[in-house]
């Protein structure tokens, strides 16, 4: 029989009703099922929901040592506050060292995040800064013959168009962000050890110092609970609070603040799948003269989820989930796309750096 709206209200009133009762809990813990959860969503109610729950970060140490300046101008602040005295401006690409998150003013725009970084001298705010570290890596002189995924972990690499120090360099590439690694070069009179990577889009080889690029494993690239069948599997975004969650059956195993479509790019609603795949694509737009141009190499782990390139993925060049702010795209903190790549239907193998199964996928529904 159908629910009648009073009915309808009761229901979803009662299930916020349990949720404003708890008082420690994390979102994996929610004693919620995932009819009621997504309820919550349909309604509306879910942003409330999350809200009176205390879901947001708690205050803890910072998520990496460093952060990196994400564009030029960005304030640091004698306190964690929009209205505080600005004390210096950070010029793009800067990497400072992060001492502990503070909670203060809610960002422009985005109410999901009022975590500050403490830095030497003062504070600023942290969807401003992509988490960082500098860890330099050991060389690996064997790759297979179809090339191995790799990612950066500095805070940002220079390209070569050869392998050498003293070749013309070319664009970055920043921490976070994974390339196809075609082949090993060693240059003997630098004694200096190389990874050619290919730009499907530039059309164009260029080099990078080993010590700036971590080999992915075979084992890292491993499907995640492919025990499950894959009817029971199911993201679901809700585009109100900036949620992305997974379930597996009526259990929720993941959830994470995300940045989608922003106005004018809106994310579309809908039922979809991720039925093509890369874990790493270089998008941009620069065919397009009328919207803003972007051009970002590198972007790791996409989960397509329409044709005309809608997908999850990682975001190096901002920390600012919890409001909408891409082209279409869902913006998750790159180990969170990356949980999603591995969770998600089709499976990709380590050798492929792009599959395409039209009719297959794992489902996706977005309100």
């Amino acid at each position: 029989m159908a629910q009648t709206l009073q009915e309808k209200i009761f229901s979803v009133t009662s299930v916020i009703s349990v949720v404003k009762n708890l008082n420690e809990t994390t979102m994996k813990n929610l004693p919620l099922s995932r009819r009621d959860f997504l309820k919550l969503s349909a309604s509306g109610a879910l942003a409330l929901a999350l809200s009176e729950m205390g879901i947001d970060r708690a205050l803890a140490s910072p998520p990496a040592s460093q952060g990196r300046i994400t564009w030029s101008g960005i304030p640091l602040y004698d306190a964690p506050s929009l209205v505080a005295n600005k004390l210096h401006l950070f010029g793009i690409d800067q990497v400072v060292d992060l001492k502990a998150e503070v909670e203060g003013d809610a960002g422009y725009g985005n109410p999901f995040n009022k975590i500050w970084y403490q830095l030497d001298g003062g504070y600023t705010y942290s969807g401003w800064l992509q988490p960082v570290e500098t860890i330099y890596q050991k060389p690996v002189y064997e790759i297979p013959a179809a090339g191995q995924l790799g990612e950066i972990t500095v805070p940002m690499s220079l390209t070569y168009v050869d392998p050498y120090f003293y070749a013309k360099n070319k664009h970055r590439l920043f921490y976070g962000s994974t390339h196809w690694i075609k082949k090993v070069v060693v240059t003997r009179e630098e004694k200096s050890i190389w990874y050619e990577i290919y730009d499907k889009v530039l059309k164009k080889f260029f080099y990078v110092p080993s010590y700036n690029m971590r080999l992915i494993p075979p084992e890292e690239l491993g499907m995640l609970s492919a025990e499950i069948p894959a009817a029971e599997k199911l993201i679901h975004v809700d585009l109100a609070s900036q949620m992305v969650t997974a379930f597996e059956g009526e259990k929720l195993v993941f959830s994470s603040r995300c940045s989608s479509g922003q106005q004018g790019t809106d994310t579309p609603k809908g039922e979809y799948s991720t039925y093509h795949k890369g874990p790493s694509i270089h998008m941009t737009n620069q065919g397009d003269a009328v919207n803003n141009i972007y051009n970002l190499a590198g972007v790791p782990w996409c989960s397509f989820f329409t044709g005309a390139g809608h997908a999850f993925h990682g975001a190096y060049w901002h920390n600012d989930y919890g409001r909408p702010r891409s082209h279409g795209c869902v913006n998750l903190p790159s180990a969170d796309a990356k949980w999603l790549y591995r969770w998600t239907s089709p499976p990709v193998p380590p050798e492929t750096d792009y599959l395409h199964l039209p009719g297959e996928g794992t489902r996706v529904n977005i309100v």
